[in-house]
């Protein structure tokens, strides 16, 4: 029964963390370049973060964690190299939620994208590059 639904657990995996990941850029990209009184354009995006990307890390984390059970590799190096590459990701996201709802308040807030962008595509080569070798 699982041997017919690890493929489709991948492929959920795999489309949820490119929309999550798409997501964590776009607000990034947002936060960087935004003027800080514009809460108006705080309040779409955030709603766009609420609506599609945080449901997108929800759904990375479950598949991800069924794939890892039915893998039998929460063991492995390399899985606890990649979730906390993931949790990193996560982190990344929770504080960029933090600064839209500041922002979408009226609130001023820190420019942090210099930072975080190579922090994202680091971790997220880290954590494809885990993912597709599967060091020992």
């Amino acid at each position: 029964m699982m041997q017919d639904l690890y493929p489709w657990l991948k492929a959920l995996h795999v489309a949820s963390a490119m929309i999550f990941i798409s997501g964590v850029l776009a607000v990034g990209a947002f936060l960087g370049a935004a003027r800080p009184d514009d809460a108006l354009a705080a309040k779409a995006m955030r709603r766009w973060d609420q609506h599609v990307t945080m449901p997108a890390m929800l759904l990375v984390w479950s598949f991800g964690l069924s794939l890892g059970l039915a893998g039998g590799w929460f063991r492995d190096g390399w899985l606890i190299a990649k979730l906390v590459f993931v949790v990193v990701l996560s982190g990344i996201h929770g504080a960029q939620s933090g600064r839209l709802r500041r922002m979408a308040g009226g609130l001023p807030v820190a420019h942090s994208a210099r930072l975080t962008l190579p922090l994202v595509l680091g971790s997220v080569t880290a954590i494809a590059i885990l993912a597709v070798v599967k060091p020992s």
